[in-house]
């Protein structure tokens, strides 16, 4: 089946404000009298996970979960496991950019109610993870750190979740053949490199310098950009995958979810109406269905 062109960025993510008005002064001006500073800094800003990490705190957490921090490159990782079925296969679940690990709790309870164990995933610069910046290519190499440890340790992963960008992510880690059994991505971002033109737009950023940023950020990462959209990592992926996006999803438009979907062998997609980008995390009807793909 042929793929449909890669989607660009959604215009949802960045809200205007006083905030975003002195940052875009301030790398304006930064342009115009110190180029190379002005990569630096947006690169920086670029990789600064928003809203800030301490708002994320505020999930409570029963007795139930278990809280351990994994220290990971240059800050930790937070994974957040509840034993339920401790003889269950695991089910990974992974937030995307700016969220944590609280967003998915509705589903971890409905699959730890059909045996699985659940265990969360937050990012370093997310939640109660340490760090201050981070990125997709770190977001994928957590992901097969974590389902490498937990497979060490025994532990088979039924399905790996991913949402927003932390789908984008579990798409490339299971194209490099991490250990999960299935895959969910919930409204997936296909185009980071779209993203950075989004970026550029609202920061007020020549193409100048976000094409230097683009190449800044690639090389600090040593992983590019188009390595992680549907042509490059779907023909890789071999496991049953379930790909869920809403129509009206205003951070990464639902053509992405269908570049996935329509890219990757067998692949499900499941639209939804008016949940947009976060209400599928804990629309019942969307969890019932991926329930029964993981089982």
């Amino acid at each position: 089946m042929s793929t449909p062109p890669t989607a660009a960025a959604s215009p949802g993510y960045y809200q205007p404000g006083a905030g975003l008005r002195l940052f875009r002064w301030s790398l304006g001006t930064a342009q115009k009298l110190w180029p190379a500073f002005a990569v630096r800094a947006a690169a920086r800003l670029f990789m600064t996970p928003l809203p800030p990490k301490w708002l994320q705190r505020r999930t409570r957490w029963d007795a139930g979960w278990r809280i351990a921090a994994w220290r990971f490159e240059d800050a930790s990782l937070t994974v957040y496991d509840q034993p339920a079925a401790p003889h269950g296969p695991v089910a990974l679940l992974v937030h995307g950019w700016g969220g944590h690990a609280g967003q998915l709790l509705p589903l971890a309870a409905a699959l730890a109610q059909h045996g699985f164990r659940p265990v969360l995933l937050e990012l370093p610069a997310h939640g109660r993870s340490a760090g201050t910046r981070s990125s997709l290519p770190q977001f994928t190499r957590a992901i097969d750190y974590v389902a490498g440890r937990l497979q060490q340790e025994g532990h088979r992963i039924g399905v790996l979740v991913g949402h927003s960008l932390g789908a984008t992510a579990a798409a490339h880690a299971a194209s490099r053949g991490v250990a999960a059994e299935r895959l969910v991505l919930v409204a997936p971002a296909a185009s980071p490199r779209g993203y950075t033109r989004y970026f550029a737009e609202v920061f007020g950023l020549t193409e100048g310098t976000r094409a230097a940023m683009q190449k800044h950020i690639e090389s600090r990462e040593g992983m590019l950009m188009q390595h992680f959209e549907p042509p490059a990592v779907a023909p890789r992926i071999r496991v049953p995958t379930l790909v869920v996006h809403d129509r009206g999803d205003g951070v990464n438009r639902f053509a992405d979810g269908q570049a996935f979907a329509h890219a990757i062998t067998g692949a499900q997609l499941v639209a939804t109406e008016g949940l947009g980008h976060r209400k599928l995390l804990k629309d019942a009807e969307v969890i019932g269905k991926l329930t029964l793909f993981a089982a």
